[in-house]
């Protein structure tokens, strides 16, 4: 087995970011899902022996889409628009099923990949252009390549190997889990307890006009 890449924190402080900042943003979440809450639970005992890990309560659980910016940086008008391009927009779809996991380790968390992909870019897709409807294409935040679809079970707290880690989750063994996607949410989140922590702004269900 090639070497793994170290384990960072991931909680430094990233460019623009700081104590009571927050960022607007598009996620999936799950509440109301007990297939989810399961999946958490499988994978908390080997968490739990790991204390360079964070892991993340159910009620934060989500699968990041496409971030909007700083909230302090935003028009409250602009980001009505953008809501209701959005709602437009994911009108136009019907909601789909994904499968999340197993879980690896990856140098800042442990993510759990989410697929299909087609149907979660297809979505990204559809609020980008919404976005775009209300900005202008050109200023559309994030570039559009390299999504990569997970929901993140943990964040690394500290530096060090991710042997410990890896090898963790191998004894421990895999798990996956079902999830519906029929909405996405529009979140003012913030990170200033070394969590992803956040108020929903909006949701906005798929395949809305359709039923």
């Amino acid at each position: 087995m090639s070497e793994l890449e170290p384990m960072r924190d991931h909680w430094w402080w990233r460019p623009g970011w700081r104590v009571g900042r927050s960022f607007y943003t598009w996620h999936i979440t799950f509440a109301g899902q007990p297939a989810m809450e399961r999946f958490v639970s499988d994978y908390a005992p080997a968490l739990a022996r790991l204390p360079q890990l964070d892991p993340v309560p159910v009620r934060w659980l989500h699968l990041t889409l496409q971030g909007l910016g700083f909230a302090d940086e935003i028009d409250p008008g602009d980001v009505d628009q953008i809501v209701a391009a959005t709602r437009k927009r994911c009108a136009e779809l019907e909601p789909f099923t994904i499968t999340v996991g197993p879980a690896h380790a990856d140098p800042e968390t442990i993510q759990a990949p989410a697929r299909p992909l087609e149907p979660l870019a297809e979505l990204r897709l559809a609020i980008r252009a919404a976005i775009g409807d209300v900005w202008g294409r050109d200023a559309v935040p994030e570039p559009e390549a390299g999504f990569r679809a997970h929901v993140s079970l943990g964040y690394s707290n500290a530096a060090g190997p991710a042997e410990p880690v890896a090898d963790a989750l191998h004894v421990h063994g895999g798990h996956t889990a079902e999830a519906t996607v029929s909405s996405v949410s529009l979140i003012d989140l913030n990170r200033d307890r070394k969590a992803y922590e956040w108020t929903e702004i909006a949701s906005v269900e798929l395949g809305a006009e359709r039923h």
